[in-house]
């Protein structure tokens, strides 16, 4: 058995929402995911990963894994706890599912990480956005919203896109790799419903297209019929997942989680997590998309 390790380059004293202080010295840290071999990390395949494209998604196994990234890693918490920011808000010690899904810039030396954590009943307890850009010297915070005064966030996602996904799947679903060309449809009728539809054509041909979704609008959230939302965020992202996982496993019903960035108009990519029944994760699928 070999040990599974993730390393993170963080700052040692806590993190600035101002800047950054020129005192800091990074310093890397160590966490160890699991004790693995070969198979093991084959059979669960906890990351979906795409070289290419610098994208990867990402299913923490345990809480105290978690809350160390969370506290250590992202936070900049020392043992005390004092360095925390004010009012905020950590997740469950157990929750029950976390997904970390991670997209870079199409433009930029920058990346946006999302975190989806669900509570031990399987109900969304948190979303956490983390949006990091690269450097050796100061940087400054970058934006997450370059129109504040944009409140309807759903907007410059309505219409029709048009786009390429690669599907990876998990090691005890095959390992196998599949790409598609899709065109994925986000439009808002006369009564204010929200209709969504993907239609996928493979590279053999094979045309698949999914039942129209229809959802109600509440100011940014969407809620489709069948229990799925999807949360309109600041910066041209979106992040979806069912509102009752524990309701999708007591039914046997599969599940995703999903996680879009709209960095510019007329393009997009977006991260797609599949799990089962159990909640193994099945596969990820990547897309990169513009609009027609």
């Amino acid at each position: 058995m070999v040990p599974s390790l993730l390393y993170i380059e963080q700052a040692s004293s806590s993190t600035s929402v101002s800047g950054y202080d020129d005192d800091d010295e990074l310093e890397w840290a160590e966490y160890k995911i699991k004790e693995t071999n070969m198979f093991t990390a084959d059979k669960y395949q906890q990351i979906g990963f795409f070289p290419n494209e610098k994208a990867f998604s990402l299913r923490y196994q345990t809480a105290g894994m978690l809350e160390t990234v969370l506290r250590q890693g992202v936070l900049g918490e020392d043992d005390s706890g004092e360095d925390s920011p004010k009012n905020l808000k950590l997740p469950s010690r157990w929750p029950s599912i976390v997904c970390e899904s991670c997209l870079y810039s199409l433009e930029k030396d920058m990346r946006v990480r999302a975190f989806h954590i669900m509570d031990p009943k399987g109900i969304v307890e948190m979303l956490l956005i983390f949006l990091e850009e690269r450097g050796d010297g100061v940087l400054l915070p970058p934006s997450l919203d370059n129109n504040m005064e944009n409140k309807d966030r759903i907007v410059p996602f309505l219409g029709k896109w048009k786009g390429h996904s690669i599907t990876k799947r998990s090691g005890v679903y095959g390992s196998t790799m599949a790409e598609a060309d899709t065109v994925t449809s986000l439009e808002m009728d006369d009564k204010g419903q929200i209709i969504q539809g993907i239609t996928s054509t493979s590279a053999a041909g094979d045309v698949t297209t999914n039942v129209p979704w229809t959802g109600i609008k509440s100011d940014n959230l969407v809620t489709f019929a069948g229990g799925y939302q999807m949360t309109f965020l600041p910066g041209g992202m979106y992040m979806g997942c069912p509102c009752d996982v524990g309701k999708n496993v007591a039914e046997s019903v599969s599940f995703h989680l999903e996680f879009c960035w709209l960095e510019g108009p007329g393009k997009r990519q977006r991260l797609v997590r599949t799990y089962d029944v159990e909640g193994l994760a099945v596969s990820t699928t990547y897309f990169y998309e513009t609009r027609m």
